[in-house]
């Protein structure tokens, strides 16, 4: 009678042996220099997007006034744009008495947005512009400083301090956000190689001979955390990289202005990596049951979409509870698969520290609960027997009894 392996020493085997058999293929290399590709993409769209941006920053509008009415109005603009908040105040061009608004609007050769005609007496803004936009107020501004007094502005002392309450809860929030947006990127990057490794495997009949060896949980648990492990293994390069680049290229201290979290920068890390830890479990659990009922590479790719769909809309649960303390955070935390992206804001925003222990544990035990339902999923609908799997719309037909 052959006896079976000790569940947890099989899934500690199968795991070392997909940890293996990845990370020391050439292929894990193209893995490795994958991030590098969207970060140059996101450098040069950044660029074009800046240059696009600073080109169309200054908005130039034609005053139809005397040299003197131009001056007054030109004086204005200097003084209003010593304040930083005003700086996007209109680029002003004279235009002679008596210009007509409409061709001043289709000159190419000095194109401009809008035009205003007599400032001082009854001004007159034509452009394209709609109720309220901004370019009005901004003229409107302009206009109200012009026609005021001559004196300078006021002086205005300032008193600073290091921190406010509203100061530091935005520099939380800022904070929250960035290590949702790292941890949804970083899972939703790395999850997806567990369907196409399990797909491979089920075309070669690896998974039906394993499974008639050792468990379906064992093969399951060894595949989740061989995977996880491939996925802190490139985390740590590409961070080991990223702390490189940035201090080779970036001046001592700069990154002392980041906001520091609540809980403080040390622990915020390892409560980062032990959520992201947590969330790659949970999705790919979830991943290792759906993409056990796929046969072929084109029924992966069909539950992809769907798939990828649901981690944005767990992701923009938590974020939309990222700062509240109602209903919303506490079901966003509550749910598993949405609960390692609010806790991590949490972290940001709240120095407790018993509130993630309990996450901690709520969502371990979410991942052998999924891995469970995965397991018997599998086995009930592939490994019923050698023939065709079983399909839920399928019903057994009735046994008929001789008459």
């Amino acid at each position: 009678m052959t006896r079976r392996m000790n569940p947890f020493r099989a899934a500690f085997v199968i795991g070392r042996r997909d940890y293996g058999a990845t990370v020391l293929s050439k292929t894990f290399l193209f893995f490795l220099l994958g991030p590098l590709f969207p970060i140059l993409l996101g450098v040069l769209f950044g660029s074009i997007g800046a240059s696009v941006a600073s080109q169309a920053e200054v908005t130039r509008i034609a005053v139809v006034a005397s040299p003197a009415e131009l001056e007054r109005l030109q004086r204005a603009r200097a003084e209003l744009a010593a304040v930083p908040d005003l700086r996007e105040l209109p680029e002003l061009r004279g235009a002679a008495l008596g210009s007509d608004a409409a061709a001043l609007l289709r000159d190419k050769e000095r194109p401009v947005s809008a035009v205003l005609s007599d400032p001082f007496g009854t001004p007159r803004l034509t452009g394209a512009l709609g109720a309220g936009d901004p370019l009005a107020g901004r003229v409107q501004l302009l206009l109200a400083r012009a026609n005021g007094s001559a004196a300078p502005l006021p002086a205005l002392a300032i008193t600073s301090v290091r921190s406010t309450a509203g100061s530091v809860e935005t520099a939380r929030s800022i904070t929250a956000r960035g290590g949702q947006a790292l941890l949804f990127l970083l899972t939703l990057l790395l999850a997806g190689m567990l369907l196409s490794q399990l797909i491979e495997e089920k075309s070669n009949k690896v998974i039906e001979v394993l499974a008639a060896a050792v468990p379906v949980e064992s093969i399951f648990l060894g595949k989740l955390f061989a995977m996880l492990c491939v996925s802190l293994t490139g985390i740590f390069v590409w961070a080991s990289a990223g702390v490189l680049a940035v201090s080779l290229l970036l001046p001592a201290g700069s990154l002392a202005a980041l906001p520091a979290p609540a809980v403080g920068w040390p622990l915020f890390a390892l409560l980062g990596a032990a959520y992201f830890a947590m969330s790659y479990l949970l999705i790919g659990a979830a991943f290792l049951g759906i993409g056990a009922q796929a046969s072929t590479v084109r029924e992966v790719q069909t539950l992809s979409m769907p798939v990828t769909m649901a981690q944005v809309g767990l992701f923009a649960l938590a974020s939309f509870a990222v700062g509240e303390h109602g209903g919303g955070a506490v079901a966003a935390a509550l749910f598993p698969l949405s609960s390692p992206f609010a806790m991590i804001a949490r972290a940001a925003l709240d120095e407790a520290i018993l509130p993630h222990l309990a996450a901690l544990a709520w969502q371990a035990l979410w991942v052998s609960l999924i891995l469970k339902l995965a397991a018997a999923w599998f086995r009930r609908s592939v490994l019923n027997g050698p023939g065709e799997k079983s399909r839920w719309w399928r019903r057994a037909p009735r046994e008929t009894s001789a008459a």
